[in-house]
């Protein structure tokens, strides 16, 4: 009796030992009391809009019908379905093909906020340190086949192997592994960037089945190529037909697997979405108005004020229709790579700023209908202006003696043209500066008194309609003795030049999120400045700004991401890496008149095609697509 006593007293005791165990740590770290919910849902600030029970988003028509097709326009051609290398030109809309963990909604303030596709629950402990998602029982891939953990891992350990932008993305990722079969974990290096688990649901998920297995041609395939096999997707569309640099068609699937997500009720509407290629702006907007693609955005202020009259659009069969642009900030602006000597003086980069004449400009070619750039998240709260206050303040004195003293004492403004008078006294000011730079003025050519040789700027540009805005700077460029060169290249020579950094100055637009964290590493970070697939185009390195990223990427509330956003916006102005050009904060659109969208359309989006759909009776009166 005692020996079977004490068989049963073990597990007795070793329970009590391990509760009160658990009980201590509990007690030392309330963290680990308890494993973290799994929810529908994840968001960065605060809750999510839509809770688990929501049939649908608000801003779709739920009850959409469908059918029909819509045509895009599209620029530069493709050359591959495979858009994970960064080899080749991927065909435009491949996306569409596949699937992400999660998706956001497009009318949340918290523009984080996301809810699962692939995933069907995320949950992630408070101090950010891991994610996991757990797999949609149902996702399927086309062939029938479910979608697994095990392509989760797959592609994230190929997205890393073979870009090298990507691997840069998720550096902070130390560990991918599948849990209990149906669940991901990844394993972060650092605790405290709220936005890490955000950035893993965003994650395309390919199928490891069908990429290591064979074509119709018996031949193995291969993810690091290039390819025009139409790949084997999950998403909402699958490639119908294509032609190489041409045309390329996505039909609907009908029996999707993800066609009763509350995140799908009222989107993919059109039966068919076809993109047409055209390789110049003014052909394909000719295109447009005859009628060869239904949707155009126009991104030329001065197109949109005069050449917006003709038959189509008189009659009616195509209207126009201005959307608020709430989604995104961006810096637009001729981007000087650092790389070059002739850069590195911060008073040389500023004179290039005093010798652009935005406002006249804007008055000539665009109709006054631009606004000029004047932060690098312009349109948005995040926006710097003023003088520092407040934890802004707090933030920015931590590297005083790292930055311009102009952060502390001026606001940053750009100058001003627009009159005669304004520009003579710019350029003069120009002139200022290269001289304090150690440049001297030799009649009419500005001189590197250590080389003798004149100051000498190329502009790299693959879009000829650049020239409208290029050529007024260029002249204000040789009024004070620089030698600008206009490069006009094709996109192929474009891009690999741009990768190369073999270029003096471009213009780039960076879009910037409302909810901005580890891709400013990409835009700006000293890690990013020598990675040649890297967004950081002008080759920043400097630590105060590294700081500064780390500051918004750890900022464990909104009002700290903002002030840190504040901070590093206005570092980088004051450093004049960028002449800041133009933006716009509308969308502006015409459309052959085909089409409905829902009344309350989402803040942050068109929407279209995404939750459009085709009208019959607006297409009956406008006329059959060719």
């Amino acid at each position: 009796m005692r020996a079977a006593w004490r068989a049963n007293e073990k597990p007795a005791v070793t329970a009590i030992l391990t509760g009160v165990l658990l009980l201590v740590a509990a007690i030392a770290n309330p963290a680990v009391a308890q494993d973290p919910q799994w929810k529908h849902a994840a968001a960065l600030n605060g809750t999510p809009k839509y809770g688990p029970d929501a049939e649908h988003f608000d801003y779709v028509n739920p009850h959409a019908p469908k059918g029909g097709t819509v045509r895009l326009a599209a620029r530069g051609g493709f050359d591959t379905f495979n858009f994970l290398p960064p080899k080749g030109q991927p065909a435009p809309g491949i996306l569409n093909i596949y699937e992400s963990l999660m998706e956001p909604s497009l009318d949340e303030d918290d523009i984080s906020a996301q809810y699962g596709v692939l995933a069907d629950g995320v949950r992630y402990p408070e101090d950010y340190s891991w994610v996991e998602y757990r797999m949609n029982p149902n996702a399927r891939w086309h062939d029938g086949q479910p979608v697994t953990a095990e392509d989760v891992i797959w592609s994230f350990e190929k997205s890393i192997e073979l870009n090298p932008q990507r691997k840069f993305y998720y550096k902070n990722v130390t560990n991918a592994e599948i849990v209990d079969g149906n669940i991901v974990r990844f394993t972060f290096d650092t605790s405290g960037n709220r936005e890490l688990p955000k950035i893993m649901g965003q994650l395309t998920i390919l199928p490891k089945h069908w990429w290591e297995g064979t074509n119709d041609k018996g031949e193995p395939r291969d993810l690091s190529k290039s390819s025009l096999e139409p790949p084997l997707g999950s998403g909402q569309y699958r490639i119908k037909d294509f032609s190489a640099n041409r045309q390329v068609n996505y039909e609907r699937v009908d029996d999707y697997w993800g066609g009763d997500l509350p995140i799908r009720a009222g989107t993919g509407n059109f039966d068919e979405v076809r993109y047409i290629i055209f390789l110049d702006d003014a052909v394909q907007f000719e295109g447009f108005k005859g009628d060869q693609y239904d949707f155009h955005t126009e991104r030329s202020s001065s197109q949109w004020a005069k050449r917006y009259d003709f038959p189509a659009l008189r009659d009616g069969r195509v209207v126009r229709e201005i959307f608020p642009d709430r989604s995104t900030g961006v810096m637009q602006g001729y981007f000087l790579n650092l790389r070059r000597d002739k850069f590195k003086n911060p008073d040389v980069r500023r004179a290039l700023n005093y010798a652009y004449d935005f406002e006249t400009t804007n008055e000539i070619i665009s109709a006054n209908l631009l606004k000029r750039v004047n932060s690098y998240f312009s349109g948005t709260e995040l926006a710097s202006s003023g003088l520092p206050t407040g934890k802004e303040l707090e933030i920015l004195e931590e590297i005083r003696d790292q930055v311009p003293p102009e952060v502390f004492t001026e606001e940053f403004k750009n100058p001003v043209g627009g009159s005669p008078q304004n520009v003579r006294a710019n350029l003069r000011e120009a002139v200022n500066l290269l001289r304090g730079a150690g440049y001297k003025l030799e009649g009419r050519r500005m001189i590197d008194p250590n080389t003798g040789e004149q100051l000498s700027i190329e502009f790299l540009y693959s879009d000829k309609a650049s020239e409208r805005s290029l050529l007024p700077y260029a002249k204000n460029l040789e009024s004070i003795g620089i030698n600008p060169v206009l490069r006009l290249v094709d996109s192929s020579q474009f891009i690999n030049r741009r990768r190369t950094r073999d270029f003096d100055a471009m213009t780039v637009a960076l879009g910037q999120s409302l909810s901005p964290g580890n891709e400013q590493r990409e835009y700006w970070g000293s890690v990013s400045a020598d990675n040649p697939s890297s967004a950081n185009f002008a080759g920043i390195k400097n630590a105060a700004i590294d700081h500064l990223i780390d500051k918004v990427i750890f900022a464990k509330d909104r009002e700290t991401l903002v002030a840190a956003t504040h901070a590093l916006d206005r570092v980088l102005l004051w450093n004049h890496y960028v002449v800041p050009q133009f933006y716009v904060d509308e969308t502006r659109t015409a459309r052959w008149n085909r089409f409905s969208h829902p009344e309350n359309m989402p803040e942050y989006s068109t929407g279209f095609p995404e939750i459009w759909w085709f009208d019959e009776e607006k297409a009956a009166k406008t006329g059959a697509v060719q």
